[in-house]
């Protein structure tokens, strides 16, 4: 019998290069979906006990949100629509009829506009329930910062002749910020349940 011939062996010492070569081509052309969070200001911690007293019983200048297990929204405790959210909240920011159940105002000058009264300490507290759906606590947090950009145009439109988003000029910016400051309190999630009322 004849010798058998033997078959040559592939040269793998190529292989990983070719690998990390191919991950790499991966990594650097695919694009990943990142979830965009929307800024939120904090308003300022309380410098002394005095004032944190005050905050406790001015509740009239806080306006809370609670978005529930079941996706309802609430609206200082009653139940709204995104439409509705907005609305209340323009009401809530504005105050314009200086109600006494919306928050109280204050007298400060601002450049551009003068002498104004503006509802500088009130906060919008939002919070959600765990089981929330990420698309309602989205769009609740759009609405809310809807009502501010609103609120900012107008004004802006008004004594500037375009909106704010338009501005070019820092100061003027800042003047209307200044008018309209957003100040959204946004708490941890909780296990509040749905809003259906028990029987």
């Amino acid at each position: 019998m004849g010798k058998k011939k033997k078959v040559p062996g592939i040269n793998g010492s190529s292989s990983a290069d070719i690998a990390f070569m191919l991950l790499l081509f991966f990594l650097l052309t695919t694009s990943m979906d990142t979830d965009q969070g929307l800024p939120r200001r904090l308003p300022r911690p309380p410098e002394n006990k005095e004032q944190m007293d005050e905050q406790k019983v001015n509740k009239r200048n806080t306006l809370t949100v609670m978005v529930s297990s079941d996706n309802r929204i609430m609206c200082a405790e009653e139940e709204v629509s995104l439409a509705q959210l907005r609305e209340k909240t323009i009401e809530f920011v504005e105050n314009p009829n200086n109600l006494e159940h919306l928050p109280e105002k204050d007298t400060i000058t601002i450049p551009f506009f003068g002498v104004q009264t503006v509802t500088k300490n009130h906060i919008i507290s939002l919070q959600c329930d765990r089981g929330t759906k990420y698309q309602t606590y989205i769009d609740v947090q759009n609405e809310l910062a809807a009502a501010y950009n609103d609120l900012r145009d107008i004004a802006s439109k008004k004594q500037f002749g375009k909106p704010f988003r338009g501005l070019d000029n820092e100061e003027q910016k800042e003047a209307i910020v200044k008018l309209y400051p957003q100040r959204i309190s946004e708490a941890e999630p909780k296990k509040y349940g749905d809003t259906k009322k028990k029987k």
